[in-house]
């Protein structure tokens, strides 16, 4: 006899944002072919900006709809590939101004990339990725590495 009235177990919260995981930042489920497509025509655009010398543009364009899932490993590493190319080319004094341009989510998603982008030392700058992470701190404060290591959508 069960005295509980509620089946726990469908709560489970690894059961519950599953599908979550697997979606791109727009909510809409997508293949790894077409997630590394929709990459690859990003990367067009952000050198293209960068070309212009439009920094800003080129970072937003960056982050904007990451690829999340585990589905969608090359896209993730093309993408990290695009953000870090920008992050690099922008000047350290340069760097305040456009975080501060950032909305929130912005903010969020730039600071797992600085975290991907620290865990491979020996693919990314690490210097250069600190300085963002010192400058992003500062103006999205704790919070935002708080949402970021808590959240379980990675880039």
């Amino acid at each position: 006899m069960s005295y509980r009235s509620t089946d726990v177990d469908i709560l489970d919260e690894d059961q519950l944002f599953q599908k979550d995981l697997f979606t791109f930042a727009g909510g809409s489920e997508v293949e790894p072919d077409v997630a590394l497509k929709n990459v690859q025509a990003k990367g067009v655009d952000v050198r293209n900006f960068l070309t212009r010398g439009n920094t800003e543009k080129a970072l937003t364009t960056a982050i904007e709809n990451p690829p999340y899932g585990s589905n969608t490993t090359d896209a993730k590493d093309q993408n990290t590939k695009i953000v870090m190319e920008v992050l690099n080319s922008i000047k350290a004094t340069d760097i305040p101004s456009i975080v501060k341009n950032l909305t929130l989510e912005q903010q969020d998603v730039l600071m797992k990339y600085i975290y991907r982008g620290m865990a491979s030392p020996e693919l990314y700058n690490s210097a250069v990725l600190l300085n963002w992470h010192e400058k992003l701190t500062e103006v999205a404060g704790v919070g935002c590495i708080v949402r970021v290591t808590t959240d379980r959508r990675t880039v």
